[in-house]
């Protein structure tokens, strides 16, 4: 027994040398056990206890796996025995004696392993935005985490994140860093990338006239930026519809889907004019068959200028009433102060132009020319009555209607006195009454008369007198270029100084005196103004004609003075006889 016992102990087998012997001894049959921590391996699922799995892993010990790595956050696990997947070691026994194992761990190194394939060349990996951090946001990629700086999320600033939250979509790796655990990732490069691709196929095949559908990019005074996918064309505040827009914002809003026509574009320079009202039936078509010159309308007042305000007859369609077609007394009032903006008025078409697509309207005469009407109301010779409204060197201002005035001239006042006299007897907001002499509907005007409501004193004389007839004068007042007169006391005349005489030496004003009588032959009568023109030279000089016919010819040897003396002889003898 005891050779048999120092053989064994001089055999090659290892001998017991106590625990730690056993233990090295396990290590070496099983290859150590610090190279399975941090290795991924296959597992089978066993059984669900609580809140983890229990996997085979096909080791001395059963491993544990925590249940809520089976599945996103807030999503239910579905797990089932006989399942396998690949799992994580993090420690070869717990206190238990079991292995502890992570799912997401293993997803993480497989993740990280083929992020750096897809990182060395270059190539698109799909992930999803779940969380908000500092600067920006995080990116699960397949279970590795990566950072989404905010610059990095759009080509343009997003207000609103939120529909891009929990969404799978492209990202491009910028930088990764597996010993630290970093990646940074850019939806923008994705996005840039693409546009690019994109708009050199949009430009490639864009004409004019051609269709498209867009999103309303920005919003300005003058217009909208359409993305077009890829590139943006401008939507001009004209060309949104055919009815006035006076601020895009009235019709757009930001992110709209859109349907744009093509109009322009410039190859050169890529720029793109587009329109949506081009897309609708054109409005102006059969407009002047429609509103034909004279017809009544009701439209609302779109906007207002100086120079009169617009009107809309319907969607796209709009006339314009001129500052002068507004009102028939309110000349130059603003038009502002006539109508307002959006206010429902009746207007009258004047004239269209369908190809200018230009149509003139008038407001005032929606109602009756008031001259007109007060022309058929009160006929020439009919009497009014009204406020002395306002005085000018020139006459009165009567009211004869809510915004209408007639005017009485100065010289219209009296029979007997001067205008400047019988104006000053007058003042405003008296009543007075006239009479109607002349109503002119073109220029707008009404001749009204107070003296006219008397019987003309002189209207006897005028009957009487004419042209070419001697009258009897009585000097009124003597002037350096002439005399007044008064014929029959009613009518004045003048006598000019080249007329008081036939011979030069007597064409002496002074040689008359006020009070005198003279005879003088009538050269013109003014009616109206009851003034006369009187020539005494005239009138000598009708009288030799006269003689000379009466009483002999110097053709037969009589003299003129011979002639003449004969002539004053036989007068004398007839005035003594």
């Amino acid at each position: 027994m005891a050779s048999s016992s120092t053989a064994l102990r001089h055999s090659d087998a290892p001998a017991y040398t106590g625990a730690d012997d056993f233990a090295a001894l396990l290590d070496a049959s099983l290859g150590g056990n610090a190279g399975f921590e941090g290795s991924v391996i296959s597992g089978r699922v066993l059984r669900i206890d609580d809140d983890y799995v229990i996997v085979d892993v096909g080791l001395k010990s059963e491993g544990r796996v925590p249940l809520r790595e089976f599945a996103p956050v807030g999503a239910k696990p579905e797990v089932n025995p006989g399942d396998v997947y690949d799992l994580f070691i993090e420690r070869y026994e717990d206190k238990d004696g079991a292995m502890v194992l992570s799912r997401e761990k293993a997803r993480r190194e497989e993740s990280w392993t083929q992020l750096e394939k897809a990182f060395e060349v270059q190539t698109r990996v799909n992930g999803v935005i779940h969380g908000r951090v500092k600067g920006g946001f995080t990116v699960d990629l397949g279970g590795a985490t990566a950072f989404l700086p905010g610059s990095q999320v759009d080509i343009r600033p997003v207000r609103d994140v939120g529909p891009l939250m929990g969404v799978a979509q492209p990202f491009q790796i910028l930088k990764m860093d597996r010993q630290r655990g970093n990646i940074v990732v850019s939806r923008r490069a994705v996005l840039e990338e693409t546009r690019a691709e994109q708009r050199s196929e949009l430009i490639t095949g864009l004409k004019e006239g051609q269709i498209l559908d867009g999103v309303v990019k920005n919003i300005t005074d003058y217009g909208a930026f359409v993305d077009l996918g890829g590139v943006d064309g401008l939507l001009h505040v004209t060309d949104i519809a055919w009815k006035r827009i006076n601020h895009p914002a009235e019709a757009l809003t930001i992110g709209q889907p859109v349907k744009v026509q093509v109009i322009r574009f410039n190859a050169d320079t890529q720029r793109i004019s587009l329109g949506m009202k081009q897309l609708e039936a054109d409005p102006w078509e059969g407009v002047d068959v429609k509103y034909p010159p004279g017809i009544k309308v009701t439209g609302r007042v779109t906007n207002i200028t100086d120079y009169g305000a617009f009107v809309e007859l319907e969607p796209g369609v709009e006339g314009l009433v001129h500052v002068s077609e507004m009102s028939w007394t309110k000349k130059n009032a603003h038009p502002g102060k006539i109508v307002s903006t959006s206010q429902e008025v009746e207007v009258v078409v004047l004239d269209v132009d369908a190809s200018k697509r230009r149509i003139s309207l008038g407001l005032k005469q929606v109602q009756r020319n008031p001259w007109e009407e007060f022309q058929d109301e009160h006929p020439i010779g009919s009497v009014v009555e009204g406020e002395i409204r306002n005085i000018t060197e020139f006459g009165l201002f009567i009211a004869v209607g809510p915004e209408i005035d007639g005017m009485i001239h100065m010289s219209d006042l009296s029979w007997e006195e001067t205008g400047e006299a019988a104006i000053a007897k007058f003042g405003k907001g008296e009543i007075v009454k006239a009479k109607v002499l002349d109503v002119d509907v073109e220029k707008e005007r009404i001749s009204l008369g107070i003296k006219q409501l008397e019987v003309d004193p002189a209207a006897g004389v005028l009957d009487r007198i004419h042209k070419n007839q001697i009258v009897t004068c009585t000097v009124t007042a003597v002037q350096s270029n002439g005399i007044e007169v008064k014929v029959d006391d009613v009518l004045t005349g003048f006598i000019r100084r080249a007329e008081l005489a036939r011979d030069k030496g007597e064409q002496r004003p002074e040689r008359f005196a006020v009070g005198d009588k003279v005879d003088a032959k009538i050269t013109a009568v003014d009616r109206a103004a009851r003034k006369l023109q009187l020539t005494i030279k005239g009138k000598e000089i009708d009288e030799d004609k006269t003689a000379i016919a009466e009483y002999g010819s110097s053709d037969s040897g009589a003299s003129l003075g011979d002639i003449l003396g004969a002539a004053i002889r036989r007068r004398n003898q007839q005035t003594e006889d």
